[in-house]
């Protein structure tokens, strides 16, 4: 399994978050992926980082389809993928219908129909083809030459059934959050194999993401993730998933103890067949510290 790190770019100014992905890389983390929320454009903050950082993956979790046309997120990517050197994964998901409404100013209809025309369009501008897209949801006409520039793995977030669908026929996987391993292990990995391989696909990657935390008082550091996230358990998409797991809410993910506990916690994820892992240290600042030193090699 693959480990990485996930970075929010509201979290810091831009030469902190370049800083914070050199260390990861110096470190040992194979990838970066930065999530996108009302702050700086992840795509480009991704591209920057995979330039400043040879041979790194770099990416974003998620890029919100309801934000940009296809025809503009395949030029935005493409161009990510060249300023990058060719290590750029674009990670793609709807979002939310509050959120998508009152940000972006339109309608937040049939979700599961919308990505699929979105990837159904998206994947041959990628690639340089010729597109003429009539859907339900867009409609998109044109090709994008852009000569030496490679298309980018495409992820798309996918909690349930019919999105995991989705991903297995028209992505290279998916990019998961609030996924715990064993939901990974009984319900994403055997749905996305399966729709992949009956489309005649390779296989799908799965990369999930964990919060972690080397600490002393686990109690501690799960009430404050609760004070902290707790509201995103009220989003419709993640209240699926997290009663799907049996959980309360986003804070009991948390994997947290002493170096042995979170060592058997992420072997877990790597058991369960998550093929990539991006590591989100919590706690205090020196919580985080000894969290990224552990996984540093």
């Amino acid at each position: 399994m693959k480990l990485g790190i996930a970075l929010a770019t509201g979290s810091a100014d831009l030469d902190t978050l370049m800083e914070q992905v050199g260390a990861a890389r110096r470190a040992g983390f194979e990838s970066a992926f930065f999530n996108q929320y009302a702050s700086l454009d992840a795509i480009s903050v991704a591209a920057l980082a995979g330039r400043l950082n040879p041979g790194m993956e770099v990416g974003t979790a998620v890029s919100i389809t309801y934000a940009r046309h296809p025809y503009a997120m395949a030029e935005q990517a493409l161009a990510a993928n060249a300023i990058s050197g060719g290590t750029f994964t674009l990670g793609l998901g709807p979002s939310h219908k509050h959120l998508v409404e009152a940000m972006y100013g339109v309608p937040y209809e049939r979700p599961a129909v919308h990505v699929r025309e979105y990837l159904t369009a998206l994947r041959p501008l990628l690639r340089g083809e010729p597109v003429d897209f009539q859907g339900e949801t867009l409609s998109v006409t044109g090709q994008i030459p852009a000569p030496g520039a490679e298309p980018p793995p495409v992820l798309i977030s996918a909690l349930g059934p019919v999105m995991l669908r989705v991903a297995g026929e028209l992505a290279d996987g998916t990019i998961l959050t609030w996924v715990g391993a064993p939901l990974i292990g009984d319900y994403i990995v055997p749905r996305i194999t399966a729709a992949a391989e009956a489309a005649g696909r390779p296989a799908p990657r799965v990369v999930a993401s964990a919060m972690v935390c080397i600490t002393s008082d686990p109690d501690r550091v799960r009430g404050e993730l609760q004070a902290q996230m707790g509201f995103t358990g009220d989003f419709a998409a993640y209240r699926a998933v997290l009663d799907r797991q049996g959980l309360s809410g986003v804070h009991e993910l948390l994997i947290a103890g002493d170096e042995s506990d979170v060592e058997k916690g992420v072997e877990r994820f790597a058991s369960a067949g998550a093929t990539d892992l991006a590591i989100i240290p919590m706690g205090t600042p020196e919580e985080q510290a000894r969290t990224f030193s552990f996984f540093s090699r």
